[in-house]
């Protein structure tokens, strides 16, 4: 049973028990329309699917730290800014090898 398109199908279930059905908030066994829960999975397919791409590339962007210390050396940020960063560089230096 696909729990999320039950509960997005029918607003009122609290309780879905995979052999015995879903449930209102009475204990009331709900009947549940197997077109209205396809229709609600294919809805939450379609919002999952529009925002992939975020996903995506979260997983492929460089670390948010690498991507400032780029910004950082290229000379982007501004000067106060970039003075707080170089006192925190001096401060913990990198080791050498």
């Amino acid at each position: 049973m696909n729990h999320e398109a039950i509960y997005r199908a029918y607003p009122n279930a609290v309780t879905i028990d995979d052999t015995l059905g879903a449930f209102d908030s009475e204990g009331n066994q709900i009947e549940l329309d197997q077109t209205l829960i396809d229709s609600a999975e294919a809805e939450i397919n379609a919002e999952k699917s529009a925002v992939q791409y975020k996903e995506d590339r979260k997983l492929e962007y460089p670390a948010i730290g690498d991507q400032l210390d780029a910004l950082f050396h290229a000379g982007v940020f501004p000067t106060d800014m970039a003075a707080k960063i170089q006192a925190v560089k001096d401060k913990y230096p990198k080791p050498t090898s």
